[in-house]
């Protein structure tokens, strides 16, 4: 027992250091230094290297589909400051000159953005951090856990008594459950738009997944997205 207490202080103190490097508010963080570098390269640590380089990589994979980039659009909609509005077709112009991942640097430790870009780990931090939790609480000898990281699950083995675990799915329309997965020793991603949006003063409700190709809201009739993968790094991502 005490061992196990021992492993979940570890992971906890993981989980805050990683959160430390890669806020996009916090001024002593890492990802923060990159954003306001001015164009000069920064030197980070391994962690945050690592994620930055596979978010790249998932950017290239997928098109673009994944922009690691996009947060100055993100941040014009309001959904990074809660002071939602809907930004003018000029704006949303003007702020994709600094949207490319093409135009990221990564050099060893070393990242360089060009001036007005601004990377956001939103979309692989979680994912990445689940991953290292795991990997952290197997090593101190757990067999069976369940963890949650705001949405992301990350299960390590099965239940206590060898059976599945079993998940409940919000339903993306109304405060109940729309099914239950039973899954094991795996990673379990849940994405939509229903959480966090607003209405419009026109009546227009706009969610906060952006569509890197237009800089507005995504509107492809999907509400929600359950994805279940091995590592939560790529369910995350797909």
């Amino acid at each position: 027992m005490w061992k196990a207490a021992d492993a979940l202080s570890q992971a906890q103190e993981r989980i805050e250091e990683l959160e430390s490097r890669w806020s996009t508010t916090d001024e002593n963080s890492e990802i923060y230094a990159v954003n306001h570098s001015d164009g000069h390269s920064i030197t980070v640590s391994e962690d945050t290297a690592a994620v930055v380089s596979f978010a790249l990589e998932m950017a290239e994979k997928t098109r673009g589909a994944l922009e690691p980039t996009i947060y100055p659009v993100l941040t014009a909609w309001g959904f990074t400051t809660e002071n939602h509005r809907v930004p003018e077709q000029e704006e949303i112009n003007r702020l994709f000159t600094t949207v490319d991942y093409q135009n990221v640097s990564i050099d060893g430790n070393a990242i360089q953005l060009e001036t007005g870009m601004m990377l956001d780990l939103g979309a692989v931090g979680k994912g990445y951090a689940s991953d290292e939790i795991a990997t952290l609480l197997r090593e101190e000898g757990v067999t069976s856990a369940l963890l949650n990281l705001g949405g992301n699950i990350m299960m390590i083995g099965s239940r206590f008594d060898g059976s599945d675990w079993h998940l409940g799915l919000q339903s993306p329309f109304e405060n109940n459950t729309l099914g239950i997965l039973t899954v094991s020793d795996s990673a379990v991603v849940t994405s939509g738009n229903y959480e966090n949006f607003f209405t419009a003063e026109d009546g227009t409700t706009y969610g906060h997944i952006i569509d890197p190709a237009t800089g507005y809201p995504v509107n492809n009739g999907l509400a929600s997205v359950t994805i279940v993968a091995e590592d939560g790094t790529i369910a995350k991502k797909k």
